[in-house]
């Protein structure tokens, strides 16, 4: 393991937060990101050969698995915004024994929720009420990934505070080392290969549930690199309380914010799932495609709250400010080429999900909406997550679960079940939404008062 790239980090400069910059930390968690997608994109082609209550399956059970696992996520992230005001300000002993207090909450929480969800998940499943095939396959799919969630939480615990650093190598690099055994493993369990049984689904899941741990391991192994311990603190140190709630109080909403999110879209997804196997593989090869706009707006999103943090800590909110414009910049170029390869060539693009003819014909018209629709979702993304890097956590949170209940699910059912929009009513609802959610977010941080807050 190199020492070197453990504790290299983005240091804050004088008239920061070109574009240049921004890339600069963006590129590594780009990298990351395409490389999870990806393996989404494999693992859902491969088990979209099954048929399509299998790709179906994937989608619905992993929508509903992130749904009651992200906010352990979305707190994990306040760990950047302590780590990146302490770095800018020059406290860098003062960066690591954060990690350490979110994972003596977040960890054990963790554990009991994935019991918690084991036996409650079937009764959830039930009332959702989809086919009995896209059943069946669904809680398989569920029980093969649910004993990685204790790994997910620990993970993205370790990843944001090596983001907060500016450190984005550390995660790519164990991220393409788990994709690619993640992957050869996936292969292995769903067809039978390489003296493996075939499991289809359930080995889809489980192939994930591995590599979850197995990418949480190597980032503890630089988090207690000897250099990484030496300049920031990062030897295990006892949970302190009074550190814990000042945690809590700027990452619980983070936390609330992802998950009363998820759950909607996952309601919006079960609304899908009623219309029938074909309507929700065509969904989720939506979903599946639109990652390839949304994961890149995301790894952006993360540069600019560590920038944002980084100079707010330097005391240089001018340069923090120009990191946000910069990310705005990079996500609209990448969506303008998503925007493009969707318009040009969808049908090779749903191919890859799927052959079945009612799937592709049902997919063709959500391809033309998803080119606007990314555009619309990067501008939302990369402006929440200035705001977080602000420390402005409990705003957003307030606005999203407003938006999430009182517009998308209202707009989602108007459209698609009493208008009869069907599939493409219903991403039509989820494109109202997230304009609003967007310009509701943009306009906050124009604002300014992100300046003055203190995590």
């Amino acid at each position: 393991m190199s020492t070197q790239l453990a504790i290299a980090e983005l240091a804050p400069r004088a008239g920061g937060g070109g574009v240049r910059e921004v890339a600069a930390l963006a590129s590594p968690v780009l990298v990351q990101m395409f490389s999870e997608t990806l393996m989404q994109v494999a693992s859902s082609a491969m088990v979209g050969q099954l048929g399509p209550p299998e790709l179906g399956a994937v989608g619905l059970g992993g929508v509903w698995l992130w749904t009651l696992l992200c906010p352990f996520v979305g707190a994990a992230t306040g760990v950047s915004v302590f780590v990146s005001r302490a770095h800018g300000a020059g406290e860098e002993r003062a960066c690591g024994p954060w990690v350490w207090q979110a994972l003596a909450v977040l960890v054990p929480v963790a554990v009991v929720w994935t019991f918690a969800v084991a036996g409650f998940f079937p009764t959830l499943l039930a009332w959702v009420d989809p086919s009995p095939a896209l059943r069946d396959r669904t809680l398989d799919y569920v029980s093969g990934r649910l004993p990685g969630l204790p790994a997910v939480a620990a993970g993205a615990a370790v990843t944001t505070f090596f983001r907060g650093l500016g450190n984005t190598r550390v995660p790519m690099l164990a991220t393409i080392a788990t994709v690619v055994f993640e992957a050869v493993l996936a292969y292995a369990l769903i067809f039978g290969r390489l003296g493996l049984p075939a499991t289809g689904v359930f080995g889809a899941g489980t192939a994930i549930a591995i590599g979850e741990y197995s990418y949480a391991l190597i980032l503890f192994g630089f988090l207690l690199a000897r250099g990484t311990r030496a300049r920031f603190a990062t030897t295990p140190s006892r949970p302190d309380l009074r550190q814990i709630l000042r945690f809590l109080r700027t990452s619980a909403p983070i936390g609330g914010q992802w998950l009363l999110d998820m759950l909607s879209f996952a309601l919006f997804s079960s609304v899908v799932a009623r219309m029938g196997d074909a309507e929700m593989a065509a969904s989720q090869a939506m979903i599946q495609l639109l990652s390839l706009s949304f994961m890149p707006a995301v790894a952006i999103s993360v540069s600019a709250g560590t920038l944002v943090g980084r100079y707010l800590g330097a005391g240089d909110p001018g340069s923090a400010a120009r990191s946000y414009a910069s990310a705005m910049k990079l996500a609209m170029v990448l969506a303008a080429i998503v925007a493009a390869l969707f318009l040009g060539v969808p049908e090779l693009l749903m191919r890859l999900f799927s052959d079945d003819a009612q799937v592709l014909a049902l997919s063709r018209p959500l391809l033309r909406l998803g080119a606007f629709f990314q555009i619309v979702d990067a501008i939302g993304i990369v402006a929440g997550g200035s705001l977080r890097g602000g420390g402005d956590t409990r705003w957003p949170f307030l606005v999203h679960a407003t938006l999430a209940w009182a517009a998308r699910l209202p707009f989602v059912w108007m459209l698609a079940v009493w208008l009869e929009g069907g599939v493409f009513g219903a991403w039509l609802g989820e494109l109202a939404y997230i304009t609003l959610l967007g310009s509701a977010f943009v306009l906050r941080f124009r604002g300014g008062k992100w300046q003055t807050m203190q995590p």
